[in-house]
């Protein structure tokens, strides 16, 4: 069995509460502005103050610990004042996509057991508060719904601290304590909810905080969605703990965030390969001055090599880095090490962060030495042990490894070589093809925008690759051209037999192509 670990480093332990780290923000850090949102500015003191009172508030009416509520909105401060004032008294949060819609929301405020849903009245035209009065009496746990841009919650904002509810309330949350239910994006099925804790929030923001060396007051604009780990940890808690500032991007459009770094240049320059790449094609960017970004992590999906290159050219002194991260691990897992060449920047996601380990398992369990490609499974740093709801106890957790479905390889120093999901694995002609080392070939064309690729039946040759690609605007790619990119430059058998030309492609609230509805297609 192929397994590496860098062990943790207990004398540099992190804190296991959440409000304990805010408190040690707002102390440590007083002068430093943590969240810009629009033309607000909070200090990590005003969004502890913030959480109080909310959290007060929320007690009045009747939540307590164990309980859950849900939150529904983009990226703003008061998404996070309510995160920090739920968790504050044991009250967890479960974080909902404004892309979600009925069904979906239906769904997961019944299976979470929801006791109460803060939600926008309203986001990019769709009517949430009619939605969610509409659903309100099918969901027999779900006492109200209260509108964040509503008098309700303004009253609950500016209500007094209540420091003896608190003092009752707050000193019996424990690290253990369910914290934030994440529910997987549904690639496979049925969305599954991730039982994140105190703890494992925390850990795993740790071990990117330390493998990143962040400095205080290092601002990063942050559109990652907060009803994801890469908004909420390796964003929002990793900033945290360094003691950084975070402008929120509650819609990530290209123009905006290029306006945004305009104003207020970044240290850290963060986003899934989607959001790299419309923010390099966008006819502004050349003229927008990226000189302060020291580091850049981008990750979430599959890193293509030509992204990674040009975000080298765009920023040569800035040092780039993968991410690799699932909800089941709270945040990141993987990332590239400082000390690392072009080429394994290119080739692999990097090494595990410290307290995480990796172990790569082929079919029925048994043990791949070093180069062999099997399932990638991880314990350790911010694992956690279950789901909530209905999938709870599924088995994706076996003696505290997590099965991430990933494909992929350790070599002997430990590097790791992502090859995509088990499922998207398709056997052309009797031979074994992974559609990420085509898509990566089919990306490195000028022309091409976003590639995808999946395993289609067909008669003689069992599956097929059929590849869909989004080329460049204007461009005049051809399927022809796609094709003949790729000849001789791969094996016959993993030659792509089908290339489809799309405007766009479906992804989730995260940024991730959705090879689901793909699939689903053919």
């Amino acid at each position: 069995m192929t397994e590496a670990t860098h062990p943790a480093h207990p004398a540099d332990s992190p804190p296991t509460l959440l409000h304990a780290a805010l408190h040690a923000a707002a102390t440590q850090h007083p002068d430093v502005v943590a969240y810009l949102d629009g033309e607000r500015c909070f200090g990590f003191a005003d969004m502890e103050a913030a959480s109080r009172r909310l959290a007060g508030a929320l007690l009045r009416r009747g939540l307590v610990r164990g309980d859950r509520i849900a939150l529904l909105s983009h990226n703003q401060v008061e998404w996070l004042q309510l995160f920090f004032a739920a968790t504050r008294i044991g009250v967890a949060v479960v974080a909902l996509s404004p892309r979600y819609r009925e069904a979906e929301i239906a769904f997961m405020l019944a299976d979470s057991q929801s006791k109460a849903v803060f939600a926008r009245r309203e986001i990019d035209g769709f009517d949430f508060q009619a939605m969610l009065e509409r659903l309100a009496p099918t969901l027999p746990a779900l006492r109200e719904v209260v509108t964040l841009d509503g008098d309700v919650f303004a009253a609950m904002a500016a209500s007094p601290i209540d420091d003896a509810a608190l003092g009752q309330a707050t000193p019996a949350v424990r690290a253990t304590d369910l914290a934030m239910v994440i529910y997987t994006s549904g690639t496979t099925g049925r969305p599954k909810g991730c039982a994140l804790t105190h703890a494992s929030l925390l850990a795993s923001a740790h071990g990117q905080y330390r493998h990143t060396r962040p400095r205080p007051g290092d601002l990063m604009q942050l559109a990652n969605p907060f009803n994801h780990v890469g908004g909420i940890t390796c964003g929002i808690l990793s900033q945290l703990l360094a003691g950084g500032s975070c402008e929120l991007v509650p819609v990530f459009k290209a123009k905006t965030v290029l306006d945004m770094i305009r104003r207020h240049p970044p240290a850290i320059l963060v986003g899934v390969p989607t959001m790299m790449t419309l923010l390099l094609m966008h006819p502004e960017s050349p003229d927008v001055d990226l000189g302060s970004v020291r580091l850049v992590i981008t990750g979430g999906s599959n890193v293509d090599a030509t992204l990674l290159g040009q975000l080298q050219q765009r920023m040569p002194a800035a040092k780039i880095m993968n991410l690799y991260g699932l909800s089941e691990a709270s945040g990141a897992l993987v990332m590239t090490p400082w000390q690392c060449s072009d080429q394994d920047l290119m080739q692999s996601i990097g090494t595990v962060l410290d307290g995480a380990q990796v172990r790569v398992q082929g079919p029925e369990g048994t043990a791949l030495p070093a180069g062999e490609i099997g399932e990638l499974q991880f314990r350790g740093l911010g694992v956690v042990r279950d789901y909530v709801g209905a999938a709870a106890g599924q088995g994706a957790f076996e003696g505290g490894w997590l099965r991430t479905g990933d494909l992929g390889c350790v070599d002997a120093r430990g590097l790791i070589t992502l090859k995509g999901r088990m499922k998207d694995m398709y056997i052309q002609g009797g031979f074994n093809v992974y559609p990420a080392e085509v898509e990566a070939l089919i990306a490195t064309h000028p022309a091409v925008v976003m590639v995808a690729g999946i395993g289609v039946p067909d008669p003689v040759l069992g599956e097929i690759g059929r590849y869909f690609v989004v080329a460049r605007e204007g461009s005049g790619l051809t399927a022809a051209e796609v094709l003949a990119h790729c000849s001789g430059r791969i094996a016959d058998y993993k030659m792509p037999r089908q290339v489809v030309l799309r405007s766009e492609l479906p992804l989730t609230p995260a940024g991730k192509i959705l090879k689901a509805h793909l699939r689903s297609e053919a």
